[in-house]
């Protein structure tokens, strides 16, 4: 008697459609990683700002130079000061940065994030 032996893996089309589908997909993370980073380096020194002792304390005008200070430690270049707020809220200033961030992805499509984070300096904490 013969036993009959099916054979299973992917055959060579299957393959190379799910090379480029990998292929394209590693190729957009890579033309976004760098606009995440930044806006993890922008939250981090929003944090960083709120954590100083005595911030709350500080003219509107000092803490923009804390977080521009921050900034220029951290390599973020995209927020200018048009994107950063600090505003009065009760007893506590408000810091937020909302700015766009726009790029090419492959040759007439381009893309776009929008980020938008806030911080209560001398308060209870970050919002999201």
């Amino acid at each position: 008697m013969r036993r009959h032996h099916s054979q299973a893996g992917i055959t060579l089309l299957g393959f190379l459609i799910l090379l480029v589908l990998v292929g394209f997909f590693a190729f957009v993370i890579m033309r976004l990683f760098p606009v995440y980073t930044e806006y993890y380096n922008v939250v981090g020194a929003m944090k960083g700002v709120a954590a100083e002792p005595g911030i709350a304390s500080r003219t509107p005008v000092e803490i923009r130079e804390a977080l521009d200070r921050r900034f220029n430690i951290s390599y973020v270049s995209t927020p200018k000061g048009q994107n950063v707020r600090v505003t009065r809220q009760g007893m506590n200033y408000v810091l937020n940065v909302r700015y766009e961030r726009r790029g090419p992805l492959m040759y007439n499509l381009e893309y776009v994030a929008t980020f938008d984070h806030t911080e209560v300096l001398g308060g209870g904490g970050g919002a999201p």
